[in-house]
């Protein structure tokens, strides 16, 4: 029989409050505070390092960060996210290299179900989001459960990414669609 965190990570119904479950999340917090409360960039970076699944070389993050679990949270090279971004981390996170982050941008994984009797029974599931290569998300931007950004798109400031984004596009508003394509 499958684990709650084993649910969770392959996107089935799992109940958030399991032991093994609470016990990630408390570490997670453990580790976002520290970093959130250091100024030594080395002692940072080592925090990081325990925190995430894996990143790259030049990883950039202003603080306060905050994450779920962080175990499901893996970086390419040169990633910066600026100030106050979240990271819902309940499955998979894959972002690529050089990808930049403005101030408050929010990644959720985490969904509930529609049924109401599931949701009382404190069930849960998550859908993986994976952002390509040299992308941009704007400010504020949300991206929602299951959505994937393609390389180098660009996503504007206060956009709500509810579904897949093709490559090589500048998309916004909410629900965000692509506004036109991009070209080097």
């Amino acid at each position: 029989m499958p684990t709650e965190r084993e649910k969770m990570v392959g996107g089935e119904l799992y109940i958030a409050s399991d032991p093994e479950l609470t016990a990630a999340r408390e570490h997670a917090r453990e580790l976002t505070r520290a970093f959130n409360s250091v100024a030594d960039e080395g002692e940072r970076q080592r925090i990081l390092a325990a925190l995430f699944a894996g990143a790259g070389p030049r990883l950039w993050i202003e603080p306060p960060f905050f994450c779920d679990y962080g175990f499901n949270i893996t970086l390419g090279e040169n990633v910066f996210f600026n100030f106050n971004c979240v990271i819902l981390d309940c499955a998979p996170v894959t972002i690529g290299s050089n990808v930049l982050f403005g101030p408050a941008v929010q990644i959720y994984t985490a969904s509930h179900p529609m049924s109401a009797a599931e949701r009382r029974a404190s069930l849960e599931f998550a859908r993986p989001i994976t952002i390509g290569d040299d992308c941009w998300i704007g400010g504020g931007a949300l991206i929602l459960p299951g959505a994937t950004i393609g390389a180098r798109t660009v996503v504007g400031a206060g956009s709500v990414v509810t579904r897949d984004l093709p490559p090589d596009t500048f998309a916004a508003g909410n629900p965000a669609r692509v506004i036109r394509e991009l070209s080097d």
